[in-house]
């Protein structure tokens, strides 16, 4: 969403129109439901997908002839079209095109602010024959820009993309999950993280005591960068929530033991922290001797990420953020390992600092 929406400001701070292709609604058997964006550009240039194959092909030709600021289309895929995507049956999606013109730029601009909140907020969508209106809602600030009865706002605030056919039409899609990823320790592993957090539309801080790491070069996905002291990093941040998810790869097995000791005593969503299986296991003898409950300890996940067997950074990162995308969905139990279980997708060493 940050990504096509970003390269939507573009296009009309450039001057040029762009149309937004958005399932809001599915049945059957479809390669994405709702939620699946396309942004059709000039010349025909395309980001994101709704799903590939004939359909998507059909939706670029339409938007590319679209001359209405509004337009509602559903596709059937039959037999031969489920075949060119590689599935066994067809199903059906209904796709909302939506165009934009420079002129847009300014309905664009408090969505864009959002984004970079790391709260909980929702982009709503009053669609008509004409035209369309969009707005925001939030727990802090509430509906904004639009004028929704609470009976038809609730149901619009899911975690996937919402279509209501009454009169108006209305469409309500996640725009920022709420939460922040902090990712202590700033080396070669975060680095490919933090790429692939962003690609899942995780918000990222990345935090290391080392001002040359701490670097928007090395970190361009990044929300935020802090360079703060190891030992009492949680005291230069602002307070870690229960939404918010703590990974731990800092350059030394101390340094993680210091930030791991302070991410304990938060409501943090997720603690995870990178090591081989005897770091893990003595870290644990530690913070039991240091007089940490059992419970609060059994939090952590360590060795961190899924055990899918890679050792590479990028591997590492992949078999990470595919944890914490479990524990977003909320199938982190079945999907994970707690401290000192399971095997760990990497060992401490260079590739980790």
């Amino acid at each position: 969403m940050r990504e096509l929406l970003t390269a939507l400001a573009r296009e009309l701070e450039a001057g040029r129109s762009a149309v937004l292709c958005s399932i809001a609604a599915s049945h059957g058997s479809v390669p994405r439901g709702a939620g699946a964006k396309l942004l059709v550009l000039p010349g025909g240039r395309t980001l994101g997908t709704i799903g590939g194959g004939a359909v998507e092909h059909r939706a670029i030709q339409l938007a590319g002839a679209l001359r209405r600021r509004s337009h509602w289309e559903t596709y059937r895929l039959s037999a031969g079209d489920a075949a060119d995507i590689g599935m066994i049956c067809g199903g059906e999606v209904r796709v909302f095109f939506q165009s934009f013109s420079p002129q847009d730029r300014g309905a664009l601009e408090p969505v864009l602010e959002l984004l970079e909140g790391g709260r909980a907020t929702w982009l709503l969508t009053e669609i008509w024959d004409s035209g369309w209106r969009m707005g925001t809602y939030d727990r802090e600030n509430g509906l904004r820009g639009l004028d929704i009865p609470p009976a038809r706002l609730e149901p619009l605030l899911g975690s996937r993309g919402v279509l209501d056919e009454g009169e108006p039409v209305l469409y309500g899609e996640p725009l920022c999950r709420a939460g922040t990823v902090y990712l202590f320790g700033a080396g070669h592993v975060a680095r490919a993280l933090a790429q692939v957090l962003a690609l899942a539309d995780f918000r990222v801080a990345v935090c290391d005591q080392r001002p040359q790491a701490v670097s928007r070069e090395w970190f361009p996905e990044a929300a935020q960068l802090a360079c703060v002291p190891f030992r009492d990093a949680l005291a230069h941040l602002p307070p870690v929530t229960a939404d918010d998810y703590v990974v731990i790869m800092t350059p030394g097995h101390e340094w993680d033991y210091e930030v791991l000791s302070q991410a304990l005593g938060t409501p943090a969503k997720y603690i995870g922290c990178i090591g081989s299986r005897r770091k893990v296991a003595a870290t644990r003898e530690r913070l039991l001797a240091e007089g940490f409950p059992a419970v609060e300890i059994d939090r952590v996940y360590a060795p961190i990420g899924l055990p899918i067997g890679g050792e590479a950074p990028g591997e590492i990162a992949v078999s990470v953020a595919a944890q914490l995308i479990a524990c977003r969905s909320g199938r982190l139990e079945a999907a994970g390992q707690i401290f000192g279980w399971g095997a760990a997708p990497g060992r401490s060493g260079p590739c980790c600092k």
